[in-house]
């Protein structure tokens, strides 16, 4: 396992990072005031991702960073279920829904190997090896 200093070196950030752009640009120009309360909870859930990444790293205890890639993992669980919720009424189009889905997916795939290897073996302090 590589050796990560900073969250921003994991890349299940640095992707987070990315899809939050990728949904501010799909979603900013959306102004229907009756879909205003899901891409209001979309825009929330998004940015907890990344936002749960970097704070279990910067608790500097495994078990702490555990928790809080479990947490950002069901946040990204939730994103897919809202995608999927956007889609339905048209707030998003298929094309749209397809590439945040698989960047999302992406992502709670490289967080399960993170909490995964972080259960298979000693990890302290914030220096992951």
């Amino acid at each position: 396992m590589a050796t990560y200093n900073r969250f921003e070196d994991l890349k299940a950030w640095r992707e987070s990072r990315f899809l939050n752009k990728e949904v501010y640009f799909v979603l900013s120009p959306r102004t229907d005031k009756n879909s205003g309360v899901l891409i209001n909870h979309l825009f929330k859930t998004y940015g907890s991702i990344m936002d749960n990444i970097a704070e279990g790293f910067e608790r500097e205890g495994n078990r702490e960073l555990r928790q809080f890639l479990s947490i950002s993992k069901g946040s990204a669980g939730e994103l897919r279920s809202q995608l999927y919720r956007a889609l339905d009424i048209e707030i998003i189009n298929d094309q749209e829904f397809q590439s945040l889905y698989k960047q999302t997916e992406s992502i709670c795939q490289q967080l399960h190997n993170f909490i995964r290897n972080l259960n298979n073996t000693n990890v302290r302090g914030n220096k992951f090896k």
